[in-house]
């Protein structure tokens, strides 16, 4: 099958061919050209993936594989799959090439897909094992953890048990699987896991305006990406999301490559990613975007939404748990970190090594954590306090609805100590820390190294973060 998209092509484009009865395995093959661009701008790029008799329709029943634009090639067949893809019956019938023009050259992009059809004997499709939604825990304890990282099931080079390895190296109690666009992955996470790690399923639902992750879903669940905020589908595979007991996190806000940026709007995420692999100033830009709305939540005007950090990691030298989610939960169970993630009892971390304890107490002794509301009158003097291990010559910042109203000098070389800073609720709606690495140049701030969700100060208004108890 051969044809040229130019620019300006839908985002799909689906080729049909037929499987006859008999077939044993499905080969696909695909190549496009790659003419020279002016610089500056985007040459072709072609994604690709399967559907099998059921159909292309939003939905994504199916769905039976997609590789974006990883691999050349891959194969189907009942009893086993290249990774992105899912085994199963070869069906008689119509099936689809999915193809999709990530970006297409002045010149236009012409390609060509051969499909392979071998004939014989279908194997049997193996039964599915899924990791347990349990580990061994502390029971209420700080457990960290990476929701955002890739395996060969997308477009990573690592498998889900060197991933596994690298996650307990770095200290990591729980992970995500989030490949992009397919959940083929959950089904080779079992023995990855174990009772010192608790593996949570996904996916990285990546549409052309922006990326969100679906953390913690039922295994086996799939969720559609071809759609624009423009189509109006983002409320009904949110709803999905949830109702596979999955949390809505979008994933790096204001990255800049194409098709990153998150443009559907945070009505319906449960939490956002803030801090995505090594600090940069997209990093920075989205924690600022992230604060400038907690105002309104200190308030009680929205409910609020916690940050997260993960490494977005795909291949060497990319560093699974930098940075880290470190929650607070009841358990290491899929149900207590996701209760914990939503709640916004975390922090982010760049690694192991950064340890934080941070609280607000009132003089009467009522005292909130992270993620709590202190509920006192607002010319209640109360202390801010946080604790810190791990984080040499790095200095504190307590950042307001105000912005940032205390700067520290930097911590010794121990990287241990402990800040203390007096304030109202009338100054401060809520405060957060921040711990940043030394400056190059003077009063710009470093690379981060931990920051903190807020505690919220004053009355408890509706709509705002749980009072502390």
């Amino acid at each position: 099958m051969r044809g040229t998209l130019g620019p300006g092509s839908p985002d799909y484009v689906y080729l049909p061919f037929d499987v006859p009865p008999g077939t044993r395995e499905l080969k696909v093959a695909y190549t496009y050209d790659k003419p020279p661009v002016p610089p500056g701008t985007p040459g072709n790029a072609l994604d690709i993936g399967l559907f099998d008799t059921r159909g292309t329709e939003l939905g994504g029943r199916g769905f039976r594989g997609w590789s974006g634009g990883a691999r050349g090639e891959f194969f189907v067949r009942a009893d086993a799959a290249t990774p992105g893809y899912l085994p199963g019956p070869l069906t008689p019938g119509t099936w689809s090439i999915a193809l999709g023009p990530y970006t297409v050259a002045p010149q236009g992009l012409s390609y060509e897909v051969t499909v392979t059809l071998t004939e014989g004997a279908a194997g049997e499709t193996p039964e599915p094992v899924y990791p347990p939604d349990r580990a061994r825990g502390r029971g209420r304890d700080w457990y960290r953890g990476d929701c955002h990282l890739h395996s060969w099931h997308s477009d990573g080079r690592r498998t889900p048990a060197e991933i596994a390895d690298l996650a307990r190296a770095a200290g990591l109690d729980f992970l995500n699987s989030s490949d992009h666009n397919t959940s083929a992955s959950h089904a080779h996470w079992a023995d990855a896991a174990g009772d010192d790690l608790l593996v949570l399923l996904g996916e990285e639902v990546t549409t052309r305006n922006g990326h969100v992750l679906a953390l913690g879903t039922e295994p086996g669940t799939f969720v559609d990406w071809r759609y624009r905020a423009r189509d109006g589908r983002w409320a009904h595979f949110a709803r999905e999301i949830r109702r596979a007991g999955g949390l809505v996190v979008p994933a790096h806000p204001h990255a800049d490559c194409v098709g990153c940026g998150w443009k559907f709007g945070f009505a319906r995420a449960d939490a956002v990613e803030v801090w995505n692999g090594p600090w940069t100033p997209d990093d920075e830009l989205a924690l600022a975007a992230w604060d400038a709305v907690l105002v309104a939540s200190a308030r009680g005007e929205r409910a609020w939404l916690p940050a997260m950090g993960n490494s977005d990691a795909h291949r060497a030298p990319d560093v699974v748990g930098l940075p880290q989610t470190v929650v607070l939960a009841d358990d290491l169970t899929r149900e207590a970190i996701q209760e914990g993630l939503r709640a916004g009892r975390s922090y982010v971390a760049e690694s192991r090594q950064v340890s934080l304890a941070f609280s607000v107490t009132a003089e009467g002794g009522e005292r909130a954590g992270i993620g709590e509301r202190l509920a006192v009158p607002n010319d209640t003097p109360v202390t801010v306090r946080l604790e810190v291990s791990g984080a040499p010559r790095c200095s504190v910042r307590f950042v307001t609805d105000q912005g940032v109203l205390y700067t520290g000098e930097p911590l010794p070389v121990s990287g241990t100590g402990t800040v203390e800073w007096r304030t109202t609720p009338d100054r401060a709606a809520y405060v957060r820390a921040e711990l940043r690495h030394e400056a190059a140049l003077g009063p710009v701030p470093g690379a981060m190294a931990a920051f903190t969700n807020p505690v919220f100060l004053g009355p408890a208004e509706s709509g705002g973060p749980e009072t502390a108890r």
